[in-house]
């Protein structure tokens, strides 16, 4: 497991002034780890993975037995950060039954007709199950903030009116629908994969200059990449105002998947974990109805 006080460098902290600026994307997140050297914490991170594939897969099991607690996993990020291949990675073991995964991209027609959070209240994990949100709500203080000719799809107003004011209860809608989530049983944990701008550019001439990558570019990914100052100061605004003592954010570092992936396993499964979880305990006529279907199997010819 990876140390708590290394998970805290990396947790929002709620009510402190906060700037990404002072979260690097890469691995050298302290002395210790530039002193440990590349490969040698490249190696750990692995073997941290797969400690936690293997406790997650157990984790969801009792998760679901338990029946009381679900679990929301919510990741935004810029284009190229590894969204995909982190759900494809630390979910590789567990079973897909207990596990949703929903991707929110450009709201519908029905989604504009609902408030911005009904799209995503219509597909909560249910008690029991672990929740994916590739995207999120979070969409609705990110992109549409960077391009505020979005909200006139939204509401009947006069795009005059969206200031300061309309995004802090924007904000606060979040806070308090995820309060309620939390109350209700419902684990939220929050992710920002943090890529460079540097990285992302690598990645997506990887995806240009690879035939078999070349489908995930899309023109409109350069398109809102010329948005990047935009995208951060809305991120920085965002994390900072909704990064709650019962939902916090974790600002991962995303230049290297190896870090991305067993960071977001970590948190995951030790969140689990902390819930004491059990099977549930059988009653006496529970027991009694056990005790008759064995003599009844006993007696098959």
């Amino acid at each position: 497991m990876i140390r708590p006080d290394v998970i805290d460098l990396i947790r929002v902290k709620p009510g402190k002034k906060f700037r990404l600026k002072d979260h690097n994307p890469g691995w050298k997140q302290s002395d210790e780890f530039e002193e440990l050297g590349k490969e040698a914490l490249k190696e750990r991170a692995k073997d941290i993975l797969a400690a936690n594939l293997a406790d997650l897969a157990e984790a969801q099991d009792l998760l679901y037995a338990d029946g009381r607690y679900s679990v929301l996993i919510v990741l935004q990020a810029m284009d190229a950060a590894g969204k995909d291949g982190t759900i494809k990675h630390v979910m590789s073991g567990v079973n897909p039954q207990g596990c949703q995964v929903f991707s929110f991209k450009k709201p519908s027609t029905e989604d504009l007709a609902h408030n911005f959070l009904w799209r995503c209240m219509k597909s909560l994990p249910e008690r029991g199950r672990i929740g994916i949100f590739n995207r999120s709500y979070y969409e609705d203080v990110l992109v549409v903030k960077v391009h505020p000719e979005f909200i006139g799809r939204q509401l009947p107003r006069k795009k005059e009116t969206f200031g300061k004011a309309f995004w802090t209860k924007r904000y606060e809608d979040i806070n308090a629908f995820e309060r309620h989530l939390v109350r209700n049983g419902t684990v939220v944990l929050k992710f920002f994969l943090n890529v460079s701008k540097d990285e992302q550019k690598r990645r997506f001439l990887e995806r240009l200059d690879r035939p078999e990558k070349n489908w995930k570019f899309s023109p409109s990914d350069l398109a809102e990449r010329g948005f990047w100052d935009d995208y951060m100061t809305a991120y920085e605004d965002a994390l900072a105002a909704t990064s709650t003592a019962e939902a916090p954010w974790y600002v991962v570092p995303a230049d290297n998947k190896w870090v991305t992936r067993a960071v977001v396993a970590d948190v995951v499964t030790t969140a689990i974990r902390g819930l004491d979880l059990h099977v549930p305990e059988l009653t006496d006529e529970d027991r009694k109805r056990l005790d008759a279907a064995r003599v009844a199997l006993a007696a098959e010819e």
